[in-house]
């Protein structure tokens, strides 16, 4: 049984995590009997994960029909990743000239820890870590209005993004580019902090455009 509170966000983790990584195939019918047993919940929530999942485009709901996979072109994910980019780097940039002297020490802790997660290979740290360094840059904006836009659009990247760390080297890689975004903060430079964390989202941007592919294949989680 999944715990009360979480349900529909692992639901929405697991679904999406399997749709982006090729086990469930576009035009794919999502039963909510079935999904409901395979989770032990109502279907109640499996239709409100079903609800998140069409909001992020990876589901498509029918009238009086169910759901099924949607298709996710390269293009439109792009489209979203371009606009992710862009709002980074305004949070990067920001987070230089305005994060706290107390928020500038705790970001660069936490990146200096995460590289033994790098060196382990512990991808399922790691990507939590991950999401916890974008979240540290988007508070250290501090813009209320740019914050809940960027948590917005990333939430409809987030199986993607997750699932970067499933392609060879990747790990190592983001480290790398995140150093380079708090060098420039730690230094106070906000154009070099805008850049590093544009080119990061860019880069991530075309590892991910693999799992939106036509021809794809499932492709396991334990893969190095």
């Amino acid at each position: 049984m999944i715990r009360s509170g979480t349900t529909v966000d692992q639901m929405v983790r697991a679904i999406g995590d399997r749709i982006v990584t090729g086990y469930l195939r576009p035009g794919e019918k999502l039963d909510e009997t079935s999904l409901a047993a395979r989770f032990d919940v109502s279907r109640t929530p499996v239709r409100e994960a079903l609800g998140q999942l069409s909001a992020m485009g990876l589901v498509e709901r029918r009238p009086n029909r169910g759901a099924i996979v949607a298709v996710v072109t390269q293009e439109h994910l792009a489209s979203i990743f371009e606009s992710m980019a862009e709002l980074e780097a305004i949070c990067a940039r920001f987070s230089a000239e305005r994060m706290t002297s107390n928020e500038r020490r705790r970001l660069e802790i936490e990146h200096q820890a995460s590289a033994r997660m790098v060196q382990l290979g512990a991808k399922e740290d790691y990507e939590y870590f991950n999401h916890e360094f974008h979240s540290r840059l988007y508070r250290g904006a501090h813009n209320t209005h740019i914050h809940d836009l960027t948590v917005m659009t990333r939430s409809r990247l987030a199986p993607f993004r997750r699932a970067q760390f499933m392609l060879p080297g990747r790990l190592a890689k983001s480290w790398q580019e995140h150093d380079l975004i708090v060098t420039a903060i730690m230094r106070g430079d906000s154009v070099a902090a805008g850049k590093a964390a544009r080119d990061h989202v860019s880069i991530v941007s075309e590892a991910s455009a693999v799992f939106a592919a036509d021809d794809r294949k499932p492709i396991r989680r334990d893969v190095a």
